[in-house]
């Protein structure tokens, strides 16, 4: 978060503006009361006065809550004060949907500006430690659950170290990550998977909630543009061939109740930034977790991939990324595309240029012709990995959620009625 100074700038910044209302609320004051007269005329003066009154007071006020709402978001967490701690509690309501790394990263930077978060995460993940804990306990892969969990979560730097710990040695503890044998522990416990989310998520001191996409027991196939079958999320990722059909078997899973009450609820929804295939997609195979985003009122945001993936993604575009979520879960579940603007090192793109990765190139005509409205920013750090700055990422949503929320709607309202009148 950027320090005082920062906050001191846009302090003096706001401060002029209030000013500014104040001045023509008090002029406006002046001319209602007669202390001040226009023209030698009263009407004219009452007229002006009351129209200046108004126009202060609506200026004043709505100055003041965005100077309030800056200090909240740009004050340092340990600064803020009890009364900032329950302004959060009263943020905006976030749906989170997604896997992987990318959740956790737009998690961590949206926790700061409000608690009403929820993450409804993939759970489809059969590689790894995730993988062994899920064929030897039964239970669902932990493994996106923690990367959740402990992206909101209020830790102290080492126990975040000790829930990330993987051994690297051991008969049968070598590749698990202490936290995944944590929440597997946690299930023993409470008899119950979610209910094991529910007490780790008060054990961490977790600001939201963590959801999985469903609690059945579901695997990942992916049809290719040859007609092979892959079946299994970790292989599926290998295959440097187009994916042509992704499929949940089985097919009719139900979502978790609280996870659809959240979308309902939502004040926004983000997809992703996440694999397409295997952290983004295989949630909205859940057919009534599709048709809830779809029919929920609230703004859609896709964050696309600044990087294209080997073996899921390679020569995809930022609009073959929206084709493919349209393509599998329908049309109308994004009213705009996140795509980031910065330039990477070449020194970074000849790294991942040896693991078959480029840039998402963002062809923005596409999205339009698509149906989402397409949003460049830059959105990614470049220091060691390419990977999407969790602060700036959070401050961009928020910034839809203020500006484009009347225009988000009236832009749904508008697609409806083309779609009505088909033009």
């Amino acid at each position: 978060m950027p320090g005082s100074r920062g906050l001191r700038r846009i302090e003096q910044q706001w401060l002029v503006w209030l000013t500014f209302g104040l001045v023509i609320a008090v002029s406006g004051l002046f001319l209602v009361t007669g202390f001040w007269e226009l023209a030698g005329k009263p009407w004219i003066s009452l007229t002006v006065g009351v129209a200046l009154c108004t126009v202060g007071l609506w200026l004043a006020v709505a100055v003041t809550r965005r100077l309030f709402w800056e200090v909240l978001t740009w004050s340092p967490q340990e600064e803020k004060s009890p009364e900032m701690v329950k302004a959060l509690q009263r943020g905006p309501k976030i749906v989170v949907v997604g896997g992987g790394s990318g959740l956790g990263t737009i998690l961590r930077g949206l926790k700061h500006y409000t608690a009403n978060l929820t993450a409804i995460v993939t759970v489809a993940d059969d590689g790894g430690s995730s993988g062994r804990l899920r064929k030897e306990f039964g239970i669902l892969p932990p493994g996106d659950i923690r990367n959740c969990l402990i992206a909101l979560a209020d830790l102290e730097p080492l126990m975040e170290k000790l829930l990330q710990f993987r051994f690297n040695g051991g008969t049968g503890l070598a590749g698990h990550s202490f936290g995944n044998l944590f929440l597997a522990a946690m299930t023993e416990i409470e008899g119950d998977f979610e209910q094991a989310i529910r007490a780790s998520s008060q054990v961490l001191a977790v600001r939201g909630r963590v959801i999985p996409a469903t609690l059945e027991n579901v695997v990942l196939t992916a049809e290719l543009d040859d007609g092979t079958v892959i079946t299994g999320e970790s292989a599926i990722g290998q295959i440097p061939r187009r994916i042509r059909r992704l499929r949940l078997e089985p097919d009719d899973v139900s979502p978790v109740p609280q996870a659809i009450e959240a979308i309902k609820d939502a004040d926004i929804i983000i997809l992703g930034p996440g694999s397409l295939f295997t952290s983004v997609i295989p949630n909205l195979l859940v057919r009534e977790t599709a048709e809830a985003i779809r029919a929920s009122s609230a703004i859609k945001v896709y964050v696309c991939n600044a990087m294209t993936e080997y073996g899921e993604t390679v020569g995809f575009t930022a609009s073959d990324h929206v084709r493919a979520i349209i393509d599998h879960a329908g049309p109308d579940l994004i009213d705009y595309v996140l795509i980031n603007t910065r330039e990477i090192p070449e020194a970074l793109l000849e790294r991942y240029r040896k693991e078959g990765a480029e840039p998402v190139q963002p062809d923005t005509d596409k999205i339009r012709e698509l149906g989402p409205i397409p949003l460049g920013a830059p959105l990614i750090l470049t220091k060691d990995y390419v990977r999407h700055d969790a602060d700036r990422l959070a401050r961009i949503v928020l910034s839809i959620l203020r500006t484009q929320g009347k225009l988000g709607v009236k832009t749904r309202v508008v697609r409806r009625l083309r779609k009505v009148l088909k033009i």
